[in-house]
């Protein structure tokens, strides 16, 4: 059987201070339609998993993830240990019920303008990894030299929608690397999305990670609790734990109107750029401006005068000032915030 999982348990630092720790990316309305990310991601797990689709989040979100998401499982973890323990996880619990679950994992929060697009993509990985057991990812054509993404290596002209083999897996690059690898036509951005079945998540972790393979299948089995476990894992992502070490690993090119939204600039295309170049929301006014992306809540107007390319952003107790080519400085805030104690706005 199939299932989507789908990952939500968002820090709230990238678009700080809209997103904020107990209401992370996942819960904003920047989907096509205007739902929330986290709604668009469990429509994209049933268009191929039906209702078979579980969602793992942070025990403190919980409760907003099952009003976002009402009538959906949801795994929720005791402490954040990044993804190859939630995943393992996930793919523990699911192996425990059906020894044949086949997996497809799902951000919760990326925007797909192409729904109808990503579920072929999705449709021939699941089937390729039915067919040979291999582990699949989601490859996006890139359309511009990011350094907020990791890449796949694949052959030059790899065709989009085909079956392609993975050389190897790149870190977020730098501005020069990042415009070669561009220039090259033979990387795609690394989307989060991959196939495998929970069978071979589960063995590839107890290979590379066994404390974590160790610990994720005594949770599931009843063996151990979470809160006991979860405190003595590493802290280790799917792609260093699994991705980059397994054999015949795949990925599907895909032109899907990709973005996984991860930085103020991003955003402005969700909003939309007007006649003068700026994306604004709520409040706003530019006069003798462009570029700018400014979003106001209800209760405050912000107007700038004779500037261009800055992110405002006010949300309820806190506002953001910044360059829009700093917009992945964000975090660095939310980091200096934290060193100060003002969790309070966090």
């Amino acid at each position: 059987m199939r299932y989507a999982v789908i990952l939500a348990g968002g820090s709230g630092t990238r678009l700080w201070p809209a997103s904020r720790r107990s209401r992370p990316k996942q819960f904003l309305p920047f989907a096509p339609n205007g739902q929330s990310l986290l709604g668009a991601a469990v429509e994209r797990g049933r268009a191929v998993a039906g209702d078979r689709v579980v969602i793992v989040t942070a025990a403190s979100q919980r409760e907003a993830t099952l009003e976002a998401a009402p009538g959906v499982e949801v795994i929720a973890e005791p402490m954040a240990r990044n993804t190859a323990a939630a995943l393992g996880l996930a793919a523990a619990t699911l192996l425990a019920r059906d020894p044949d679950a086949v997996m497809i994992v799902l951000p919760a929060d990326q925007r797909v303008a192409d729904e109808a697009g990503l579920t072929r993509v999705l449709e021939a990985g699941l089937a390729e990894v039915e067919r040979t057991d291999a582990i699949g990812t989601v490859g996006i054509a890139p359309t511009r030299a990011e350094t907020g993404f990791g890449y796949l290596e694949v052959e030059t002209g790899a065709p989009l929608g085909q079956v392609t083999p993975v050389k190897r897996f790149v870190e977020k690059p730098d501005p020069a690397t990042a415009a070669q690898m561009f220039a090259a036509k033979s990387y795609l951005w690394n989307a989060g999305m991959f196939f495998i079945s929970a069978r071979r998540l589960v063995a590839e972790l107890e290979t590379h990670v066994p404390p974590i393979g160790r610990a994720v299948q005594a949770i599931a089995a009843g063996r151990a609790r979470a809160e006991d476990e979860y405190p003595t894992l590493p802290s280790i992502s799917i792609d260093h734990a699994v991705m980059e070490r397994a054999t015949r690993v795949f990925t599907i090119p895909a032109a899907v109107g990709w973005d996984d939204i991860g930085s103020w600039a991003a955003v402005a295309d969700v909003l939309g750029i007007d006649d003068e170049g700026n994306a604004l929301a709520g409040n706003a006014l530019v006069v003798g401006g462009t570029g700018n992306v400014i979003l106001s809540d209800d209760t405050t107007i912000i107007a700038t005068a004779g500037v261009s390319d800055l992110v405002v952003v006010k949300v309820g107790d806190a506002i953001l000032v910044l360059p829009k080519a700093a917009s992945q400085d964000v975090r660095t805030i939310v980091d200096e915030l934290a060193k100060r104690g003002l969790e309070r706005f966090l």
